[in-house]
């Protein structure tokens, strides 16, 4: 049985007071060591800009999990961060993933998606959740939902919403600086 625990949660902004189950809620800056392992990302029906992905293929990189869904007006503003993290600091360790996880039936649409992941510019892998497998796996309620999976694969960060692009981006300057 799962202990139920209130925690402060910011959603762009907003400071609410929620019921935190899983991995728990929180955006604070590494607020405490570490939410617990990795969830599981199998459950992805499908994967765009790579072969499917499994904490095999990411140990030892530091991971952004992008939960987000392309009719989502928040994620479109989130996704230029994204993007921008993926490309500047690939090549120092870290690996964005995508998790297309549809809120609307029309987001079903594997085609459309595609053609939407081209024209955001969106070169990293994305797994397509479709059924919500990963979403449940990772217990995650919002889009965009972030979070920062150090290199021994120990989920550390998590930020739901827009904004504190800074305050994200200085997390993944932290785990990067890390030692593995």
């Amino acid at each position: 049985m799962r202990t139920e625990r209130r925690r402060l949660l910011t959603v762009g902004g907003v400071a609410l007071a929620v019921l935190g189950l899983g991995l728990g809620l929180t955006s604070h800056l590494m607020a405490r060591d570490s939410y617990g392992a990795m969830p599981s990302l199998s459950g992805a029906s499908t994967w765009l800009n790579s072969p499917p992905l499994d904490f095999a293929q990411l140990k030892g990189k530091v991971v952004l999990v992008d939960f987000w869904t392309w009719d989502c007006i928040n994620c479109q503003r989130s996704l230029p961060h994204v993007n921008d993290w993926a490309r500047r600091y690939a090549d120092q360790g870290l690996v964005v993933v995508g998790v297309h996880t549809p809120e609307y039936d029309y987001e079903h649409d594997v085609d459309t998606l595609k053609r939407k992941v081209a024209s955001l510019g969106i070169g990293y892998p994305v797994a397509v959740d479709n059924d919500h497998q990963v979403w449940n796996a990772w217990g995650n309620q919002f889009w965009p939902a972030h979070y920062f999976v150090d290199r021994q694969g120990q989920v550390r960060h998590v930020h739901f919403g827009e904004g504190d692009y800074s305050g994200q981006e200085k997390v993944i300057k932290a785990l990067l600086d890390e030692q593995g």
